[in-house]
């Protein structure tokens, strides 16, 4: 039986695969990042974000984290108690506010990425080049397909 059309085990079921492994590398990063920082998996997913791109709305970083939104809630209210975060008045609506990184924040931001492209050093130095895209590409294609995935995957209502 191929396995790969009708998993028998759960070992074997990609989706399966994908999300511990992502579980196991994210709660290593995150171990670093709580003992040299402080900083939890949300707070850092929300901090880095703002790094890469400027202050955003919690509606702008829920959509790019792919956190719920009490998550990223909680993750700007604790950049924020930390001082490495701010609010500023959103120009073009009034009811919501952009959230970006102070000095501090960007201070902070600027000596961790080092760290998190070390790590992923370490993580990728038994792939070739090649594999490394092809496996960032194969990413790119499982999330874009994710998204076009609706309704009841296991099947609703007959």
């Amino acid at each position: 039986m191929d396995t790969r059309d009708n998993p028998a085990r759960l070992a074997d079921f990609l989706p399966y695969l994908l999300s511990v492994t992502s579980n196991a590398v994210s709660s290593r990063v995150a171990e670093a990042y709580r003992a040299r920082f402080g900083l939890r998996i949300p707070e850092w997913r929300v901090m880095a974000v703002l790094g890469d791109s400027g202050a955003r709305t919690q509606r702008d970083l829920t959509s790019a984290t792919l956190m719920d939104k009490v998550a990223v809630n909680r993750a700007c209210k604790a950049l924020e108690d930390r001082g490495l975060a701010q609010r500023i008045a959103n120009a073009r609506d009034g009811r919501s506010h952009h959230l970006e990184l102070t000095g501090e924040g960007r201070a902070m931001h600027a000596r961790i990425m080092p760290l998190a492209l070390g790590m992923e050093k370490q993580l990728f130095e038994s792939f070739s080049d090649t594999e490394r895209d092809d496996f960032a590409r194969f990413l790119t294609r499982l999330r874009e397909a994710s998204a076009g995935l609706g309704g009841d995957p296991i099947g609703g209502p007959d």
